[in-house]
């Protein structure tokens, strides 16, 4: 463990500290048990729910955790394979959380808007990303009385502006060399779209469900309040924990090439017939 990750998570909040722990007692402090008012809630939902307390259903922690170490070994496996995490969370409770997560893991974000074909029709918003760098390479250009290049105020203005749309809504995916290994969504059904362009290109979702989500629509749905604060720095954290810890496992790796060799290597067959 790094001394950076070690250290107390300063958007985490008090309480919390890198890496996070997913047990009973850190979702009951992170108000994760508290679903939706019970006349919202979706019956898909229902081998979840532990019951219902002052006209809101309670979810199951214990199937929480089960679910989320099923989430969680994905995250590590597809790390440590080289494999890229989009985190993706729009409403304006999440948005800071899972910039600062995903900057914290080396991961992506989007917590603007979903553009359409963000992955399906990747290659044009590659191209958008490849516009606004050459509109921040010309704006810079412009300021250096050196490089022969003269902008009027209103052109720069106007090419300001359009750095800022652009930055908006691919500012956490402008490193992004191509669509993700796995993806992490706050909000079920609000990032419905981002849910949908993941299942067309077989990408696994990892998602919060809230009570009135159907869980059937994502890979490794994890039960648990997704509007609260708390529980949204809760998981991104630790997703951001899963995903640094199988970075770390494959540059260990890849530095070591011969353990990489040996570790695909076949088993003896004595050893397989054991298993079996």
């Amino acid at each position: 463990m790094t001394t950076e990750n070690s250290q107390l998570g300063s958007g985490i909040g008090p309480g919390f500290e890198y890496p996070v722990s997913i047990s009973v007692q850190s979702l009951m402090k992170a108000g994760a048990h508290f679903g939706h008012q019970t006349d919202k809630w979706n019956p898909k939902m229902s081998k979840y729910i532990y019951g219902e307390r002052s006209g809101l259903h309670i979810i199951n922690l214990d199937q929480t955790i089960e679910m989320w170490r099923k989430a969680r070994k994905v995250i590590v496996d597809t790390c440590a394979k080289g494999g890229s995490v989009l985190f993706v969370g729009t409403k304006r409770q999440a948005k800071d959380i899972i910039k600062q997560e995903a900057e914290r893991c080396g991961g992506y974000f989007v917590s603007t808007r979903w553009l359409g074909g963000t992955m399906t029709n990747f290659q044009t918003i590659k191209r958008s990303i490849e516009r606004m760098n050459k509109y921040r390479e010309l704006l810079t250009k412009a300021q250096d009385p050196a490089s022969g290049i003269k902008l009027v105020k209103k052109e720069q203005s106007r090419i300001s502006r359009e750095i800022g749309k652009l930055e908006a809504s691919l500012g956490g995916i402008k490193g992004m060399k191509g669509v993700p290994a796995v993806i992490f969504v706050i909000d079920v059904n609000k990032e419905d779209l981002a849910i949908e362009e993941a299942k067309r290109l077989h990408i696994p979702v990892i998602a919060l469900c809230d009570t009135n989500t159907n869980p059937r629509t994502v890979n490794y749905p994890s039960p648990s309040n997704d509007d609260g604060v708390r529980t949204i720095r809760l998981f991104s954290a630790a997703v951001a924990d899963a995903a640094i810890e199988g970075g770390n496992m494959f540059r260990a790796t890849y530095r070591n090439p011969r353990r990489s060799e040996e570790q695909a290597a076949p088993a003896p067959q004595a050893s397989a017939e054991a298993t079996a």
